[in-house]
């Protein structure tokens, strides 16, 4: 007899899955995994809607030893909030490995996807940055800003953040919200003065243009809002300067920051780079140095949805949580 499948809601989610050091752990372990075991993760699926300014990513992954994967549509609809909605959206359905039979759906909103963002942030943050880091510059005031944020001081003792967004009142938005969490946070006027001293730099929107021009000795950088081929944060003759890791080196040649840097001249088509699953799993090296510049390049990945939906199907099964029915 077939099981029952299983309904989570947002609501239930954000119960069952907070950003912590548990859901890091989770992301950090899949990224090992795509090191070590032999994980099949087929290119991302990209549907683009111009008129209505959409697009949508379906992105999945099986990883040997967990027993669900997840496939999930992730729309991004940025005209959006001209009409009261948001502009992120999206759901998982959660199958068998096994079987194939569809074993749960996840109906988080996009919720899980910024948990497993954010957490991707700090694996890399805490791989590559200095132990000692302090404190960090934002670029970018929305959503995943701040959840970078968070997630970045839960691995590096940050307690200081300066935010830069090309909208001032959310900068100051931003900073607030941090500073009722207990950090000091700053709004800057340019990237260079939230940048300026910083000890990690988070990159978070959807520029087209680059936003971030230079770093400084010892710095890290997450660039994470290049997942589109037409977005670009970074500069490409920062990009050759910086230590270069990949979250998968496949996507981030196509559609990452390096892609850019490549059509630019600034790195031969041809360069290897390491991926941050190497880095983690120590046949890479990663930071070797106090004053190297460190740069990862996250576009997200389809085994970041199966590990968090697992781990999300797993809690919900341990708790009794959401509605099932059998189909």
């Amino acid at each position: 007899m077939r099981d029952p499948v299983t309904i989570l809601t947002e609501a239930d989610l954000r119960t069952l899955v907070p950003l912590d050091l548990a859901a890091i752990d989770c992301v950090e372990d899949a990224f090992r995994a795509l090191a070590t075991k032999p994980v099949a993760m087929p290119p991302i699926l990209r549907l683009d809607i111009p008129e209505y300014r959409g697009e949508v990513d379906v992105k999945t992954a099986y990883v040997p030893g967990i027993d669900h994967f997840a496939i999930k549509i992730s729309p991004g609809f940025f005209g959006n909030p001209e009409i009261g909605l948001p502009s992120t959206n999206g759901m998982m359905v959660v199958l068998s490995a096994q079987t194939g039979l569809v074993q749960a759906l996840l109906l988080d909103n996009g919720y899980l996807t910024d948990v497993r963002t954010a957490a991707a942030g700090a694996v890399a943050a805490r791989h590559l940055s200095r132990a000692e880091s302090a404190t960090a510059a934002i670029l970018g005031a929305g959503m995943q800003a701040e959840m970078q944020a968070f997630a970045l001081s839960l691995v590096r003792p940050v307690r200081t953040f300066r935010i830069w967004a090309r909208d001032p009142a959310k900068a100051e938005a931003l900073s607030a919200r941090l500073a009722a969490r207990g950090f000091a946070a700053t709004a800057c006027a340019t990237p260079e003065t939230a940048t300026l001293g910083a000890d990690v730099i988070v990159t978070t929107t959807p520029a087209t243009r680059p936003i971030l021009q230079d770093a400084a000795p010892g710095q890290h950088i997450t660039a994470m809002g290049s997942d589109a081929e037409h977005k670009n944060e970074v500069a490409p003759a920062l990009l050759a300067r910086a230590t270069y890791i990949a979250d998968r080196l496949s996507q981030t040649r196509v559609l990452g920051e390096l892609h850019h840097a490549i059509a630019a001249g600034a790195i031969p088509a041809d360069r290897q780079f390491c991926e941050l699953g190497q880095v983690i799993a120590s046949p890479a090296p990663g930071r070797s140095a106090p004053d190297q510049i460190t740069l990862a390049d996250l576009t997200g990945t389809g085994i970041q949805d199966t590990a968090i939906a697992a781990l999300a199907v797993t809690r919900a099964r341990a708790a009794g949580a959401g509605m099932s029915f059998t189909v």
